[in-house]
């Protein structure tokens, strides 16, 4: 890097400030910071959808798993999003707006309390609360590292950087200012991307051209879809995880679909994200599939392949904006991700573990949660240190094994329970079908996994604790139902079009119950 680089870099960072202090004028309640007041346009929240499933580690650990391995990348990544968003765009993304406009929650979670009970609104707060520091703090190890790459700055110097950058526009701008960055962040990448596919492009000459290339030792078997660990298992598994994580599981897309204005618009939002996901990793990709020919990686990973190509390709000034497009990427995810857990906090959790807190108005509210945003940043950057440690090894581990493997246990019950299919399932499906996803999770990645010879294959690990989840949730539901009356009308006010006023017409539950005897009692 040089002047110029360094002049980009740091122009980005001024904006991003910027733009969290005019939204700060947007924020005047807990709403307005979490859900942006229902006022949200359909292509904003696409876009924003689209922006904060991404960071850095595409550029570490998938650039990694491109180098060696080629097309999968895209096959067993951006695809399965792109069809799991598709999907959720009509079976989630309406109910979640739902919860905001017809429940009157700032939290993606605020309704298990009632959908579930009290305990089980708390197993998923906490449990996802945590492993939300890890995630995070792979995204915050992904972009020191490439940080390190182009500057020389230390891991935990440039995780200090970026960590401090994005508390500031975030806790003062709440999801308008995480919103409109990400826009800005959008047309960054999009110039960014197209930079390098150009440069990359140009440099295909010299091998054979785009129909030739494919031809050379150094791509050899980078054209077949799935290789490696990455086969057909692992694909359905991670389609079934990523149509839960990227429709609200991940709680700060969920935020996307809650901000727009009506449940149609929520649909319009996930469609945009879905065609985003299928068309322009392609772009981002294909530099990273005809890296081998390009560099040689210094990591056995390849994880930076890519760092290594945007120095030796691209001229300074486009180096600087291509650096602030990986930077956009992480601070676009870690600024949502904190958001949507200040939520959970400030939302569920803090009324239950402090009396106080039941009492807030809405200035006291709006304080907590920007300290509570702070506290996970500062809690995801202590995690980030720890990245390639022996507790969680390199970034593309974490993020796929411990995040997509914990991911289906903590979402089932949040994202199933919005539908009339699952109303049978109640409290005891929910923390069983957990519970007992969290121990398989343990069991199938340590225990078991020490014990075979080779190890577990990685599509086993992420699929099993999905397969233990799913399975019991339904199970448990049929055996023993717990859809009272209260829960169905929760249910049906979650489901029913127009004003909600058909809502009063709810099934009769399937069996009897103690809170069924209870209300039968009282009535």
């Amino acid at each position: 890097m040089n002047g110029l680089d360094w002049a980009v870099l740091i122009g980005y960072f001024a904006v991003m400030v910027a733009i969290g202090v005019w939204s700060h004028k947007r924020v005047d309640n807990v709403s307005d910071f979490f859900t942006a007041g229902g006022k949200m346009p359909w292509w904003l929240s696409g876009i924003s959808h689209h922006m904060s499933g991404y960071s850095a580690v595409m550029f570490t650990g998938y650039a990694g798993i491109a180098y060696t391995y080629g097309v999968t990348s895209f096959v067993t990544w951006s695809f399965p999003i792109a069809l799991g968003i598709a999907i959720g765009s009509k079976l989630f993304a309406p109910r979640i707006n739902r919860l905001r406009s017809r429940l009157h929650v700032a939290s993606p979670l605020e309704y298990l309390k009632n959908r579930y009970d009290l305990k089980t609104q708390q197993a998923l707060a906490w449990s996802g609360m945590l492993l939300k520091i890890v995630d995070v703090g792979a995204k915050w190890a992904a972009i020191a590292t490439l940080l390190s790459v182009f500057t020389g700055i230390s891991l935990n110097q440039g995780i200090l950087i970026t960590g401090a950058i994005t508390a500031v526009y975030c806790t003062i701008g709440g999801l308008w200012a995480d919103a409109l960055t990400e826009l800005g962040q959008f047309i960054i990448q999009l110039l960014a991307g197209i930079a390098m596919f150009v440069a990359v492009f140009v440099r295909l000459d010299e091998h054979g051209g785009f129909f030739g290339v494919w031809d050379s030792p150094e791509l050899q078997g980078h054209e077949k879809p799935l290789v490696g660990p990455y086969g057909t298992v692992f694909l359905l598994a991670f389609l079934f995880i990523k149509l839960f994580e990227y429709n609200g599981g991940m709680l700060n897309q969920a935020q996307r679909y809650m901000a727009t204005p009506n449940a149609k618009e929520a649909e319009r939002s996930a469609r945009l994200s879905a065609i985003l996901w299928l068309v322009w990793p392609l772009v981002l990709f294909f530099p990273m599939w005809m890296s081998p020919l390009l560099v040689e990686s210094q990591k056995q990973d390849g994880s930076d392949s890519y760092a290594l190509m945007t120095e030796q390709l691209l001229p300074h000034g486009l180096l600087g904006l291509v650096i602030v497009g990986f930077f956009s990427h992480t601070m676009a995810m870690c600024s949502s991700d904190a958001n949507a857990i200040a939520a959970v906090f400030t939302r569920d959790c803090a009324p239950v573990i402090w009396a106080r807190a039941r009492t807030w108005n809405q200035s006291q509210g709006l304080r907590v949660a920007r300290i509570a945003t702070v506290v996970f940043l500062g809690l995801s950057m202590a995690a980030a240190t720890q990245v390639n440690s022996p507790a969680f090894k390199d970034i593309i581990t974490v993020v796929i094994r411990w995040v997509a493997g914990l991911m289906g246990p903590m979402a089932i019950p949040m994202m199933l329970g919005l539908l009339r299919a699952f109303r049978r399932s109640g409290p005891t499906a929910a923390l069983v079908s957990w519970s007992m996803g969290l121990f398989a999770f343990w069991l199938v990645n340590y225990p078991i996994h020490w014990n075979v010879e080779g190890g577990v294959p990685l599509q086993y690990q992420v699929s099993i604790p999905l397969a233990v989840s799913l399975v019991l949730y339904i199970l448990v539901g049929y055996i023993k139902p717990e859809d009272t009356p209260e829960r169905l009308a929760l249910i049906e006010k979650i489901n029913t079009d127009g004003d909600g006023t058909a809502a009063a017409a709810v099934p009769t539950p399937a069996g009897p119950s103690d809170d069924v005897v209870r209300t039968t009692t009282r009535d």
